[in-house]
């Protein structure tokens, strides 16, 4: 199941004259990027993380909208919750597309009317379109969802999901990015069907592993099971000082390097965060914790500002502190992009470079200054320990 066009969809049920029009959602400046845009927009070739400035270019009398990620992440737990409900198993694999396993169900209700049913539900309590479709897999279920869009389903039955991928762009198959796509354009492959009959080893040689994946999903063989999704999923980290410290500077700053370190490591799994927790440990061995709902994020600046609230909020006895940590929960996957509805190309483009010099140098190889002071003291946070909270240094 996947939401459709979410953020534009989310912004029209709060105004109903943007139903029907273009819309874009994302930094209203000609600086910034496209968030999301309404099929109306697409039809004059806007697509998401196209500048601004050019999508204004194509489609010049669309409705600019700026983008509110908290509502936006609110109505992703709203459909979340209607589903942990409905169904035995579910895997959330983003903040607006889901995959069910219904196996058994067709015993009592039969799998396609029971996800029909599930569907009209979420439409009718959210007030949000969605579409689905059925399959024996994954890979032809998330392929037959693009297209049931907009707001429609369909069920693709078990022994025809090569015939229904077969007269499909090769540019269906997930894992065909544009580079890949330009690559079998070149060879001649359009359809799906080329790709069905070549050999599984031409597609090798010339995409290595990924041609393998590629010819696999092609011909509708997907093994990969639904995941269930829980959202106790974290990262964290947290550090024992060598000595017990009441320096709430220093402090802070060693909270700014945790945050830094933990935003890098979903940004490079490609996940998305939505519960940010601070722990403090006293002298006197009391430890308590703090945890606030955000919008889903993996963007440093967004981060730092709730776990810098939560210390304030928490640290309330004024005593020697011997241990802080950080958590981050209830993940999903997703592209940290989405978030850039304030942000400028500019800004974005300097979240890339950093993680890209960090990849290739090095951890420590770019770190806000915010977070230097802890540098030649107690912890690295680039090198430190990162796991459960309950861990003990």
């Amino acid at each position: 199941m996947d939401l459709d066009t979410f953020f534009v969809s989310v912004e029209r049920l709060h105004d109903k004259n943007l139903i029907g029009k273009p819309v874009l959602i994302g930094g209203t400046s000609d600086r910034g990027v496209v968030a999301s845009c309404s099929y109306e927009a697409r039809e004059y070739g806007v697509h998401s993380a196209m500048p601004m400035r050019m999508a204004r270019q194509l489609c010049p009398h669309a409705i600019i909208k700026h983008g509110d990620h908290e509502e936006y992440s609110k109505k992703s737990h709203d459909v979340t919750d209607i589903i942990r409900e409905s169904v035995p198993v579910y895997e959330k694999t983003s903040i607006d597309e889901f995959y069910m396993d219904l196996t058994g169900m067709d015993r009592f209700f039969g799998c396609y009317k029971a996800a029909g049913e599930l569907r009209q539900r979420i439409m009718k309590e959210t007030g949000l379109p969605i579409s689905f479709a059925m399959s024996s897999n994954k890979t032809v279920a998330k392929v037959g969802t693009g297209e049931a869009k907009p707001n429609g389903q369909k069920e693709i039955p078990f022994g025809d999901e090569k015939i229904f991928l077969a007269p499909l762009s090769i540019k269906k198959i997930p894992m065909v990015g544009d580079k890949t796509y330009q690559l079998l354009r070149g060879m001649g492959i359009e359809k799906v069907k080329t790709v069905q009959e070549m050999p599984m080893e031409l597609m090798q040689q010339v995409l290595g592993e990924n041609g393998i994946s590629i010819w696999r999903k092609a011909n509708g063989i997907d093994n990969n099971p639904v995941e269930p999704y829980s959202e106790r999923k974290s990262i964290s980290t947290e550090c024992t000082f060598e000595k017990d410290t009441i320096d709430v500077n220093y402090l802070k700053s060693m909270l700014i390097s945790m945050t830094e370190k933990l935003a890098f490591q979903l940004r490079t799994e490609q996940k998305l965060t939505s519960c940010v927790t601070v722990k403090i440990r006293y002298s006197d061995f009391n430890t308590y914790t703090m945890q606030m709902r955000v919008p889903y994020t993996a963007l440093d600046h967004m981060l730092m500002d709730k776990v810098k609230e939560l210390f304030d909020k928490l640290y309330q006895k004024r005593m020697l502190i011997r241990l802080i940590g950080v958590r981050f929960s209830h993940l999903i996957q997703g592209n940290y992009q989405f978030n850039m509805f304030d942000d400028t190309i500019e800004q974005l483009q300097l979240y890339q470079a950093m993680d890209k010099l960090r990849k290739r140098f090095g951890k420590e190889a770019v770190q806000r200054a915010a977070g230097m002071e802890i540098k030649h003291r107690d912890f690295n946070p680039f090198n430190g320990r990162s796991g459960d909270f309950t861990n003990k240094r």
